[in-house]
């Protein structure tokens, strides 16, 4: 037996990176995210779990291939990874040089997410016109979320800690799988049922902790869109991280990045609005002693006025006498006043009734002569004749006229009884 081949580490490893390079120079690995960092020279590094936790490869990604991603990687993402499988020579480590990172299933489901988010968008179901403000202190909330959760938790630790006087009341539902939509559809109908009845809530939470694309799809579904957008109180959306989005969220009067975020949205900090309180009733205790110690000073000016009120009376009639005494002397100069003003007023009215009297004089002399101009009479008086047939209308046309007939011509100074002898067209030489 031959003696083996001793290799040196940086040939070995180099070796076998070769090696990984010709067979798997071009690959896509499915697995879960996890540990993602970015460098501060824009690389990123995270590993590759798979779904189930037995298995892990360490993943680099530089910082060109990186900017080409469309979304966030975040913890916990099923996505397909395309890339090389080389090896880490400083550490004699596997890894996953990755060109390219897509959500896994991304591209048939992100098709029908976007047809789905045309279609409501267009009928205006995502209106920001439509959202409802958030009560500033509710006392009831509907929260609706699976039993399972591990955002039921959280969400129910932070309303605990930051509003302990508001009530939660629990719907539970699936929220991931087939029979999650129809699950929180029938629980966005009991709570309106509920609502309606006389239980009134002030808003509702719908949330589930983070996933893929395919966990949070059932807040995708149209059922559940549009059962979120007619929900008879706010609802939040408290799905997934803060990278996450689903339809849910657009039909929601407001979302969250996160369940605990949804609490903290939903009900203001007890312990701020206490101390909020607090200072308006310092400073309306301060308003009432201010106000108390202004009555205070009247009074006691008052009280100081009215120790002598012999004294005070005295005083009011000495003005009493001192203003009857000036009344006699006042009265007398108003009518001084008066009278010396009076022909004055005289003179003006005589003036004002000679200009008016003028001037309705000249419009009757200007009328006269419109008048008498348009007087009949003076148009015979410079030749002109009026006449008329037997039946005493007017001849205004020769035409009217026919031979041997009776015709009168009235004058200045007479009428004319006369026969038409001929009737003649008026010519150029007549």
């Amino acid at each position: 037996m031959g003696r083996a081949r001793v290799w040196g580490v940086g040939a070995l490893v180099q070796a076998v990176g070769d090696t990984l390079a010709a067979r798997f120079g071009n690959c896509v690995v499915r697995g879960e995210i996890s540990g993602f960092t970015r460098a501060a020279s824009g690389h990123g590094y995270f590993t590759l779990k798979d779904e189930h936790g037995q298995a892990a490869i360490r993943c680099a990604m530089f910082r060109r291939a990186l900017s080409q991603v469309e979304f966030s990687p975040g913890e916990g993402m099923l996505v397909e990874a395309r890339g090389q499988l080389a090896v880490y020579e400083a550490r004699g480590e596997l890894q996953l040089v990755v060109e390219g990172l897509q959500r896994a299933g991304a591209g048939a489901l992100y098709e029908q997410f976007l047809r789905l988010k045309a279609k409501l968008e267009a009928e205006g179901l995502f209106d920001a016109g439509r959202k409802r403000p958030l009560p500033a202190f509710p006392r009831r909330v509907a929260m609706l979320t699976s039993l399972q959760a591990a955002a039921l938790r959280d969400v129910l630790t932070a309303l605990a800690r930051r509003a302990p006087h508001v009530e939660v009341v629990l719907l539970p539902c699936s929220v991931q799988g087939a029979e999650a939509p129809a699950q929180i559809v029938q629980s966005l109908a009991q709570l309106a049922l509920a609502h309606h009845g006389g239980c009134r809530f002030d808003a509702a939470i719908v949330c589930r902790g983070g996933g893929s694309l395919e966990d949070l799809w059932a807040f995708n579904d149209e059922r559940v869109v549009r059962a979120i957008a007619a929900c008879p109180v706010p609802v939040i959306s408290g799905v997934g991280h803060e990278t996450d989005v689903t339809l849910a969220d657009f039909a929601a009067d407001l979302r969250a990045p996160t369940p605990t975020a949804a609490a903290e949205l939903v009900a203001r900090d007890r312990a701020s609005a206490l101390a909020e309180l607090a200072a308006h009733a310092r400073h309306l205790h301060h308003r009432v002693h201010q106000r108390l110690d202004t009555l205070s000073q009247r009074q006691d000016s008052a009280a100081l006025r009215l120790a002598r009120p012999s004294q005070l009376l005295a005083q009011h009639r000495q003005q009493l006498a001192l203003l009857d005494h000036r009344l006699p002397a006042a009265c007398g100069m108003q009518v001084q006043r008066a009278g010396q003003q009076l022909p004055a007023l005289q003179s003006r009215l005589r003036r004002a009734a000679q200009t008016q009297a003028w001037r309705h004089l000249q419009s009757l002399a200007h009328l006269e002569t419109r008048l008498q101009a348009l007087d009949p009479q003076r148009v015979l008086e410079r030749g002109y004749a009026w006449l008329s047939n037997a039946e005493g209308l007017p001849v205004l046309s020769a035409a009217a006229v026919q031979p041997e007939q009776a015709v009168q011509a009235v004058l200045a100074d007479g009428v004319l009884r006369m026969r038409v002898t001929d009737v003649l067209p008026r010519g150029p030489t007549s």
